[in-house]
């Protein structure tokens, strides 16, 4: 009669205990669903700022001699400054597209040329090793 009640006190703290662990389960559930609702905005909000303190600021030079610094809308002078950057960006693009055109189209020639050294190499290969004696070095003794 005494193994009663002991079972009994190891039943309840069994059960206490096992209420305790899905109260703890619950609550990390709980968790989780909030980090799933809060990291994607967390990450997007720290993915910009990384991005935003890498991006590099204009400088302008103010008419009136103010130190140089990071370029306002306001300025009267931006507008210029900008169209011209702007204007100077299109010119390096567009010589930039010049250029892989021009290589692009010069692409079959160096192919042609490719083949040709290839097959010249695959001919010395099948000449079993034998070279000309005109590119045979003299052996001085």
């Amino acid at each position: 009669m005494a193994d009663q009640p002991e079972t009994l006190g190891q039943k309840d703290d069994e059960e206490s205990e096992l209420e305790e662990l899905e109260e703890e389960v619950n609550q990390m559930a709980q968790k989780i669903l909030e980090f799933r609702a809060k990291l994607p905005d967390q990450l997007k909000n720290t993915l910009a700022s990384i991005l935003a303190a890498q991006r590099p600021t204009l400088v302008t030079l103010s008419g009136d001699g103010s130190e140089p610094g990071p370029s306002n809308d306001s300025d009267k002078g931006n507008g210029a400054l900008l169209a011209e950057e702007d204007q100077e960006n299109a010119d390096k693009i567009q010589l930039l597209k010049q250029k892989i055109s021009s290589n692009a189209s010069s692409m079959p020639i160096v192919l042609k040329r490719m083949k040709e050294c290839m097959s010249k190499m695959d001919k010395l290969e099948l000449s079993n090793g034998i070279i000309h004696p005109a590119f045979k070095k003299k052996r001085t003794s």
